[in-house]
C-alpha cells in the first residue's frame, strides 16, 4: 500500500514537472515568434510549404471521400423524410464545424507533425542543436520557432481546403449521383450555414494547429538522442496530438453552444 501511494505521488510529480516545462517551452516560442515573423519571414514561409503544401495531397484525397461518405449517409436518411435537398446542409455542417478541423489536425499530425518531430530529433541526435549553441545561435529561435509558426499558419489553410474539397465530394454524390437539384443543394447550404458556424471551424483549426505544432516541436526537442528515442517521440507525437485535438474539440464545442 505504501509503495502504491509512493508510485502515485512520483507519477503525479513527474506529470506536473513535465506540464510546467511544457508551458515554459510554449512561452519561449511565443517570445521569439514576433521577431522571427519580422526578421526571418522566409524561414516561416519555407516551413509553411514543408508542413502545408506537402500535406495537400493527403488532405484533398481524404476530404473528397469524407464529403462523399457524408453525402451518402445524409441522402439515405433525408430521403426517408422527402428532404433530399438538405443533403448538402448535413454534409456542410459536419465538415465545417467538426470533421474538417478534426480530420485535418489528425492528418497533419500523421504527416507534418511526425516529420517535424523526426527532423528536430535527428538534429539533436547528431549534435546539430548543441553545435548551434556553441556558435551562440539559439536553436529554439532558429530551428523550433519557424517550424512552430509554419504549422500554425498551415493548419487553418489545410482545414479550409479539406472542407471545400469535402463539399465538392458531397456535390458529386448528391447532385451527380442521386440527382438532387443543384440549385436547392447549394441554396440550402447558403441559407442554413451562418458566420458563427464558419467561425467555430476557424477557431478549432487555429487551436488545433497550435496544439499539433507545439507537441511536434516539443517531442522533437526533448527526445532521447538515439534512433529508438526518435522513433518513440514520433509515435508520441501522433498519439498525444490525437488525444489533445479531441479534448480541445469537446471544450470548444461546449463553449460555443
Amino acid at each position: 500500500m505504501r509503495r502504491s501511494v509512493q508510485d502515485i505521488y512520483e507519477n503525479a510529480t513527474d506529470f506536473l514537472r513535465t506540464f510546467g516545462a511544457f508551458q515554459l517551452f510554449f512561452l519561449r516560442l511565443l517570445r521569439f515568434s514576433p521577431g522571427i515573423l519580422v526578421s526571418r519571414f522566409d524561414l516561416v514561409v519555407k516551413q509553411v510549404y514543408n508542413t502545408g503544401a506537402l500535406s495537400l495531397v493527403i488532405v484533398m484525397v481524404c476530404g473528397l471521400f469524407v464529403g462523399a461518405v457524408l453525402a451518402l449517409q445524409a441522402y439515405s436518411n433525408m430521403s426517408m423524410f422527402n428532404a433530399e435537398d438538405w443533403t448538402g446542409v448535413a454534409a456542410a455542417f459536419a465538415l465545417v464545424k467538426e470533421l474538417g478541423p478534426v480530420m485535418t489536425a489528425i492528418l497533419f499530425a500523421g504527416r507534418a507533425g511526425t516529420a517535424l518531430t523526426s527532423e528536430i530529433g535527428l538534429m539533436k541526435a547528431t549534435d546539430q542543436l548543441s553545435a548551434m549553441e556553441m556558435m551562440a545561435v539559439n536553436p529554439v529561435r532558429r530551428v523550433l520557432v519557424p517550424r512552430f509558426l509554419g504549422g500554425v499558419i498551415a493548419m487553418p489553410l489545410l482545414a479550409a481546403i479539406f472542407s471545400g474539397i469535402g463539399l465538392f465530394g458531397a456535390h458529386l454524390i448528391g447532385v451527380e449521383l442521386f440527382q438532387v437539384d443543384v440549385g436547392s443543394f447549394w441554396q440550402q447550404i447558403q441559407l442554413t450555414l451562418d458566420i458563427d458556424d464558419i467561425n467555430e471551424g476557424i477557431i478549432k483549426s487555429v487551436v488545433f494547429g497550435v496544439a499539433a505544432s507545439l507537441i511536434a516541436v516539443w517531442e522533437g526537442y526533448n527526445t532521447v538522442p538515439t534512433a529508438e528515442g526518435v522513433g518513440r517521440a514520433t509515435t508520441r507525437t501522433v498519439v498525444i496530438t490525437a488525444i489533445a485535438v479531441l479534448v480541445f474539440d469537446f471544450m470548444i464545442t461546449a463553449a460555443m453552444i
